[in-house]
């Protein structure tokens, strides 16, 4: 077993080492296409279209620039799937590192430090998913959730109205309810 761990601690970096070894692909503009995902979300008659159409923006986000980029991609996707979450760390920072312009990575290590409750952390990095790709519903949601983890309620409220008016289907919307953490607080008038 030391062995293989030995193993995979040479070659990980040597495969990390010919993914910086070059410089990653310029990032596709995908803000068309993420637009027209967005409207069907908005759109969408019921659960099954509006799902449809966020399993869209999220095969539009897991699209990396380039083969090495999504490599990366794939190896922290993988380590963040089976709960390795220094190793999914360490992946996503070499895709930062790489593709600093690609606002997935930044999005996924926030997921991480999410997790971690490293929320200012993922603070940090949602905000330049954001200013990457300011559509990025997930990024959107997953800032208003880690405000909201921070007490920063009004703020929390505030990025998961925006996140949701792009997206009406995100499970998410439950926690602005009336008596919701998110939601408004005393009656109306």
């Amino acid at each position: 077993m030391r062995i293989l761990f030995a193993l995979a601690l040479m070659v990980g970096p040597a495969l990390t080492n010919a993914a910086s070894a070059q410089e990653c692909a310029a990032v596709h503009d995908v803000s068309e296409e993420l637009a027209q995902l967005i409207t069907q979300a908005q759109t969408a008659a019921d659960f099954r279209q509006g799902q449809a159409a966020s399993d869209a923006m999220w095969k539009v986000w897991l699209r990396a620039p380039d083969e090495a980029a999504q490599a990366v991609l794939d190896r922290g996707m993988a380590a963040r799937g089976s709960f390795d979450f220094p190793a999914a760390h360490l992946e996503f920072t070499r895709l930062t590192e790489y593709c600093p312009d690609y606002a997935e990575g930044w999005n996924q290590r926030a997921y991480i430090s999410f997790l971690r409750e490293d929320y200012a952390a993922a603070l940090l990095d949602l905000d330049r998913a954001l200013v990457l790709q300011p559509r990025h519903v997930a990024a959107q949601s997953g800032r208003g959730l880690t405000l909201m983890n921070l007490g920063r309620i009004a703020e929390a409220r505030e990025q998961m109205l925006a996140a949701v008016a792009n997206n009406p289907w995100l499970s998410e919307k439950a926690l602005l309810a009336k008596g919701a953490p998110l939601g408004l607080k005393g009656e109306d008038i």
